[in-house]
């Protein structure tokens, strides 16, 4: 604010005359001349001589509107070739700094400032830029309110090695004494890196004892909101020591420091089965799920123990009936599965910290598979063919992801990644899976609506084109979906993952399950943005996770005859003497099979191999599915239409320019809809060559854009939304290379 007042005196005189003088006794003001250099010729005198070679300066070249300041520290009456300018033009003086400001804030803001020198000068230096309400908090506050420090403090701590170039020396040391009081420190000369550190060790050891300081507490609760200064924090968490702690619950909520929320972890499982504790533990989780640090930090595992200790085992003694089991599972038990995987992800290699809650959440699943064991007689699986049924009930255009291995639980994870601006069907959002539920038998349910079992995946395709001669379907490999993917009326997207992750390195899979629901979320978006109505996500079969494996859980039998032992069932050629309490028996034909016999617990069967991600059991982790159906019910009518005209130009061009004609409907429903913004792609052999700059076209208007061949003969232009890229319209554009040549050839 002080540059403000400074202007005006300068500009008072520079209104009448081209040169002003500004005397500065105090030594202290030449900051100001910093605010000024680019509107006025500055310059410096300190002796005689530079006052003489300033005059002649001035004198010789001086041009009409030019404004010259001159600045000195001599007194006025000792001044000798520039005296005259201040007699005749103007001078602005300042013989103490400090009054000079007391001066300003007294006649523009009526405020009486009660400052030690140091401290006026360096709020005086602090104000430049900012408006009347710095020196109004001042005046309330005192000294304390020279630095904001909940504002200057995170970018000095994130850099403190330049942050403070802007001020001078004594603004720097008065700024360093005031963080030092803040913390409780003497002062005493340290390097700005020095003194950060202790800072931010300063609010460690606050969260870790729970009484932080609130200023601190507010830098830091900035600190981690803040992407541009987050990296710095982890640097300095990096090299702070936590002391050991005995009683690792006195911290604050929102501490930082992942070690003692595994202590807590630690202690609970310890616990676990002590209800009355995890009832006085639920408060301390949500306090800590609410605060903003763990997002910040990636301590995310608080949810899923919340979700199991919330459960409540008494609803499952409720069910009296199979629709109730899937009933149950559909909208309660799933959300324990989901847990449990996340937390394998997090801590499958901490024994001491996973034991206790697996054989909390097994515990659960031991009662609910007992229900779901007793009235298993009425599963039926209703997966055959299931790919048909889609194609013969959506005369719109239709895709369909078919993954391997995503379980209901899974699918849920896919659901909340996908936009929300496509419905998802409330309806039939699981199926039932074939028995064995793995992928050979399952997949050749969901495309051979005959029930045979077709290994190849070659084959089960050629089986659904075969089917569906006057239709029009593709087949395609979900990654490999992108803007070219819209050609057929029905598309057949595949996705090998999660089964041939977990296949591949079980356990170790769940940490990149995040990054396969992603890839799912967005391709089903592009396929909406291709011009698809509707997506489905369907799949073969789900998956049960074994674990901390001990030699206990694994199931052994002593079958005779021709037997085939899987992880999760077993087949058979004849039929076996069983313990009707540990396994189910089905008749399913599979070459020289007759039986299969599923296990009634999670636990493997002893099998050669490697344990971990498994399927093909009967639980219903396995054989409840996702049956998920997403819609694009946006009312296309609301918005502009944008077409491109001329089409049938377009199939046999000459020469290397074409051009394409946008053309905006002349109707809408919506009144909003004057205009919109849109984009050309361009693409040869279904890759994505070019695209245009963004084009706004207004309702009833025509757009006319050139474009070159280059070196393509075909060309497949699409116009595309230029916020959500929707697919809007498209052409192939075709050169015609003979007519170009004037028929010679």
């Amino acid at each position: 604010m002080i540059d403000t007042w400074f202007k005006k005196d300068l500009e008072k005189i520079f209104n009448i005359h081209q040169i002003v003088v500004f005397i500065d006794e105090s030594k202290e003001a030449a900051f100001l001349l910093e605010e000024v250099k680019n509107k006025y010729q500055i310059f410096n005198t300190a002796n005689e001589i530079d006052e003489l070679k300033v005059k002649f300066e001035i004198e010789k070249k001086a041009v009409e509107g030019a404004k010259y300041l001159i600045y000195t520290n001599t007194p006025k009456e000792q001044l000798k070739f520039i005296r005259e300018y201040c007699e005749t033009n103007g001078s602005v003086e300042i013989k103490h700094l400090d009054r000079y400001i007391k001066e300003k804030v007294v006649t523009h803001l009526n405020i009486n400032l009660h400052l030690e020198k140091e401290e006026l000068i360096a709020a005086a230096k602090v104000s430049l830029g900012k408006d009347q309400t710095y020196w109004m908090n001042l005046s309330h506050n005192g000294a304390s309110e020279i630095f904001n420090l909940e504002k200057e403090l995170l970018p000095f701590l994130d850099n403190p090695k330049t942050y403070l170039d802007k001020y001078d020396k004594a603004v720097k040391e008065l700024f360093f004494k005031k963080v030092n009081e803040l913390i409780g420190q003497v002062y005493i000369s340290k390097s700005s890196s020095v003194l950060a550190t202790e800072v931010v060790f300063h609010l460690l050891d606050g969260l870790a004892n729970n009484n932080p300081n609130k200023v601190l507490l507010d830098v830091y609760n900035n600190w981690l909101d803040s992407k541009t200064y987050q990296k710095s924090f982890d640097g300095y968490l990096k090299k702070y020591k936590l002391e050991p702690k005995t009683e690792i619950f006195n911290c604050h909520p929102a501490h930082p420091f992942r070690v003692l929320d595994e202590q807590w972890l630690e202690e609970l499982g310890k616990n676990i089965n002590n209800k009355s504790y995890c009832i006085n533990f639920l408060p301390k989780i949500n306090q800590r799920i609410s605060s903003r640090a763990i997002h910040h930090l990636g301590i995310n595992f608080w949810k899923q123990i919340k979700i199991l200790l919330e459960f409540d085992e008494k609803n499952i003694n409720q069910i009296a009936s199979y629709n109730e089991c899937v009933a149950f599972y559909t909208n309660h038990f799933y959300k324990l599965d989901k847990a449990i995987r996340e937390l394998y992800a997090e801590f499958l290699d901490r024994k001491n910290l996973m034991e206790p809650i697996q054989a909390y959440y097994k515990n659960y699943a031991v009662i609910f598979l007992d229900k779901w064991f007793k009235y298993i007689e009425e599963y039926q699986s209703n997966q055959t063919g299931k790919l048909q049924e889609i194609i013969d009930n959506n005369p719109a255009k239709t895709a369909i992801v078919v993954g391997d291995g995503v379980s209901y639980e899974f699918a849920q994870d896919i659901i909340e990644k996908v936009s929300k601006e496509y419905t998802l069907s409330k309806e039939h959002q699981y199926i039932f899976a074939g028995l064995p539920s793995e992928t050979e038998h399952n997949m050749s349910q969901l495309y051979i609506d005959s029930g045979t079992v077709v290994k190849d995946k070659q084959d089960r395709e050629a089986y659904l084109l075969k089917q569906n001669k006057d239709k029009s379907i593709g087949f395609i490999d979900l990654e490999k979906v992108n803007e070219t993917s819209d050609k057929e009326h029905y598309l057949i997207c595949s996705y090998k993952d999660p089964d041939k992750l977990g296949e591949t390195y079980q356990h170790k899979a769940l940490k990149y399950f995040d990054l396969v629901a992603g890839i799912f979320a967005t391709k089903i978006e592009q396929l909406f943005k291709n011009g698809y109505q509707n997506v489905y996500l369907v799949t073969d079969h789900g998956f049960v996770l074994t674990g901390i494996l001990d030699n206990s859980d694994k199931i052994e039998v002593d079958f005779k005859g021709n037997v085939k032992i899987s992880e999760r069932f077993i087949r058979s050629e004849n039929k076996q003497k069983i313990d009707t309490n540990l396994l189910i028996e089905k008749e399913v034909v599979y070459n020289n099979f007759n039986y299969s016999y599923f296990a009634k617990r999670l636990g493997p069967f002893k099998s050669t191999g490697v344990y971990g991600f498994s399927h093909g059991g009967l639980s219903p982790q396995e054989t409840i599915i996702p049956f998920l159906k997403w819609s694009n019910d946006n009312n296309a009518q609301d918005q502009l239409q944008v077409v491109i005209s001329n089409k049938k130009d377009l199939n046999d061009v000459t020469g290397d320019l074409f051009s394409i004609v946008l053309k905006a409907s002349t109707e809408t429903s919506d009144l909003f809809s004057s205009e919109r913004k849109v984009m050309i792609l361009f693409f040869a052999i279904n890759k994505n060559i070019n695209e245009s700059d963004i084009i706004t076209i207004e309702k009833d208007n025509e757009v006319k854009k050139e474009f070159r061949f280059g070196s393509n003969t075909a060309i497949e232009v699409k116009i595309v939304d230029a916020v959500t890229k929707e697919q809007l319209d498209k052409v192939i554009v075709k050169q015609n290379k003979v007519r170009d040549l004037g028929g010679l050839l």
